[in-house]
């Protein structure tokens, strides 16, 4: 049936995204455009869908969940929505197992995590999850057609390939039905989603100061023969050693003097914090690599350019491209170390805000919050 006849018949649903600012709100905007389409080739070609997007915060309540209920009423009621897809960069969970998705037909809403789709093919699994949360949440709507696709055709079916999950109906989160992630698989594709959510990359432009306290020490390795001589004489295997030190070296100094190590001191927080550590471990470790890539193209270049052939064959008997490679190799390691010592330097609070996305971000404040008011009170008690 043509679009234009749906329209006139007055048979159309309204979906709105309620997103949380940052990658939520980037992929809500790119699926928004096409998610009709989509929706009607895949859940129902006899509706007009239509699909807008409301960029807000879904602020945290007191136990550290968004109140999905209220908020979506208040953004349902604003923007003359019918169901409300919500999707956040918040780890959820039920119990100790990770949340992908719930959804409550008789509220007509429900909430994708993107951290539980994880990194790899990110965008295809979320376009799965949404187009089977709507067709989830409007199978009984009466605008859609009476005649039903055979369940091979449904999207949700293709989850269970992407995700390892546990089907569940319950209760939880006062929702009709979720989907949870179980074992190591699932635990380390949250992991992954949780590192690609904060954006590692960012970190890039927030140390411009250890960056430049790194290409002055690599500079001095370009400029000085001796440094020439070390630099030739290690394996390969002996330079890359001293660059995982290097990375590492930077990784811990970054974590430990920007206040990003969580020290939860209830036991029930004890997993999820060590969750939330190794994200940090893994974003800033991956932003440190970002930035050393970075260096190591510049050293390389200033190698190639202040270096003549004929000084290097006069030092180390021969000129060779392996030579110049080395030689930037150990100079950007050597600056990194130095560089961890030039992050000191950088503004705390932007270091925070590159290497935690918006949401992660808000539960950190929360926590050191808690974290300073419970020792208040400790010391009070004593």
């Amino acid at each position: 049936m043509p679009k234009d006849d749906v329209s006139e018949g007055g048979r159309s649903i309204r979906i709105g995204f309620l997103a949380d600012p940052g990658l939520p709100s980037k992929m809500a905007e790119r699926m928004a455009d096409k998610l009709a389409d989509v929706l009607s080739e895949k859940v129902d070609d006899t509706v007009l869908w239509r699909v807008s997007v409301r960029s807000e915060p879904l602020v945290l309540d007191g136990h550290d969940d968004i109140p999905l209920n209220s908020i979506a009423r208040t953004a349902s009621a604003e923007e003359d929505w019918e169901y409300v897809v919500a999707l956040t960069d918040l780890p959820r969970r039920v119990g100790n197992r990770p949340l992908l998705f719930s959804l409550s037909k008789a509220h007509r809403l429900a909430m994708l995590s993107l951290p539980a789709t994880g990194w790899i093919r990110m965008r295809a699994h979320v376009w799965q999850a949404v187009v089977h949360l709507v067709d989830r949440m409007t199978a009984e709507d009466p605008s859609r057609g009476r005649a039903s696709r055979p369940a091979s055709e449904h999207a949700g079916h293709r989850l269970v390939t992407f995700a390892s999950p546990v089907r569940s109906v319950g209760h939880e989160y006062d929702m009709d039905e979720y989907l949870v992630l179980v074992g190591l698989r699932g635990r380390i594709r949250l992991l992954l989603g949780m590192v690609r959510s904060n954006r590692p990359w960012r970190l890039v432009p927030s140390l411009s100061s250890a960056f430049a306290a790194a290409a002055a020490t690599g500079s001095f390795g370009v400029f000085y023969n001796s440094m020439w001589v070390i630099a030739d004489a290690l394996s390969p295997l002996r330079l890359a050693l001293i660059s995982v030190f290097a990375l590492a070296a930077m990784t811990v100094w970054l974590i430990v003097y920007n206040g990003l190590w969580e020290h939860p001191t209830k036991r029930h927080e004890r997993e999820a914090a060590a969750l939330y550590n190794v994200s940090t471990v893994c974003t800033v470790g991956l932003g440190v690599a970002c930035v050393y890539v970075l260096l190591l193209g510049v050293t390389l270049t200033e190698a190639l350019v202040v270096i003549d052939d004929s000084v290097m064959e006069s030092s180390l008997g021969h000129a060779r491209l392996d030579s110049y490679v080395s030689i930037a190799w150990l100079a950007s390691s050597l600056g990194t170390m130095a560089g961890a010592l030039g992050s000191s330097f950088e503004d705390q609070a932007a270091v925070r805000e590159a290497a935690y996305s918006a949401r992660e971000r808000e539960r950190r404040e929360r926590f050191d919050e808690e974290s300073k008011e419970e020792g208040v009170r400790r010391d009070a008690s004593g």
